[in-house]
């Protein structure tokens, strides 16, 4: 558990080697990641967190200030922690945090993996508009669902996302702690975040989007403009997984991980190779001043 200036932050870490962040989404706390690190931690350092209003993350939010600089303060707060620079992977609404502080550019980073990221926004952008019509019409009817106290919104937004009868397929316990959480993810998704195209051709990490090929249409259609919108991106997409891969698929997406963060510090090492000659300035191992 770390203590900043904004409270409380889930905290924990394992294993050494090149540090990867990782940033879970709506409903989930550190412990969504477990799966995935421990296939991870005998070749690197894995660190997990919780997000504003998950797990022992203190929350600072409020409908009128519902902001994803919020949930990259903390993000950023844990990146500090870790003495950078990190790689980081994040899913759905931690993805987006991600990709906000890749955006502000004032924290050492190496890489970027995108699970899932709801960038529904980049669907209007690009024309899609009867998709981004659907998805605004399910969310505003689900926000109101919860504010009259319909528990059964929650089943019907999870099979929005993840598939028809995703939300019965889910453990009994799982499915207790999303229905209980539906109060914090009506903050996630109030949020106002909507980068443009533009702005994310100016994020040059190397970055992975990742989806599933059950997801929604919504889903999928917004990871493929992403992956396009940011100059160095690629998209994978896994075959049989929705929305909720990170508990069903952690052998792929450990491998798919893996595989990204091994591949930038190569490339990473072998810029440092070629330009010590030259008297490269800056260690990859250390932030950039």
């Amino acid at each position: 558990m770390l203590q900043d200036r904004h409270g409380t932050i889930d905290y924990s870490e394992q294993g050494a080697g090149p540090t990867i962040v990782f940033v879970p989404g709506s409903w989930s706390t550190q412990s969504a990641w477990g799966a995935i690190t421990a296939r991870l931690a005998n070749r690197f350092r894995t660190v997990r967190t919780s997000l504003p209003g998950y797990g022992g993350t203190r929350e600072r939010r409020t409908m009128a200030t519902a902001s994803i600089d919020r949930q990259a303060e903390t993000l950023e707060a844990v990146v500090r922690h870790t003495g950078g620079p990190v790689h980081l992977v994040g899913h759905s609404v931690g993805a987006l945090a991600c990709i906000d502080l890749a955006l502000c550019g004032t924290t050492p980073l190496m890489s970027l993996t995108l699970i899932e990221p709801v960038t529904f926004g980049l669907l209007r952008q690009a024309g899609e508009l009867a998709l981004h019509e659907q998805f605004i019409a399910v969310r505003d009817a689900y926000v109101r669902s919860i504010e009259n106290g319909e528990k059964d919104a929650v089943q019907r937004f999870v099979d929005y996302l993840a598939g028809e009868r995703s939300f019965s397929a889910l453990p009994p316990r799982m499915r207790d702690d999303i229905v209980r959480a539906a109060p914090t993810h009506v903050l996630d998704i109030s949020t106002s975040f909507d980068p443009s195209v533009a702005a994310l051709g100016n994020i040059l990490l190397p970055s992975l989007v990742i989806r599933g090929n059950r997801s929604a249409e919504s889903l999928q259609t917004s990871a493929d403009i992403l992956s396009r919108a940011m100059a160095n991106a690629s998209l994978r997409t896994i075959a049989g997984a929705s929305h909720f891969m990170t508990a069903t698929h952690p052998a792929d997406l450990a491998e798919l991980i893996s595989d990204h963060v091994l591949k930038t510090e190569s490339l990473a090492w072998s810029s440092l190779s070629f330009a010590a000659p030259f008297g490269l300035p800056w260690n990859p191992a250390e932030p950039r001043n």
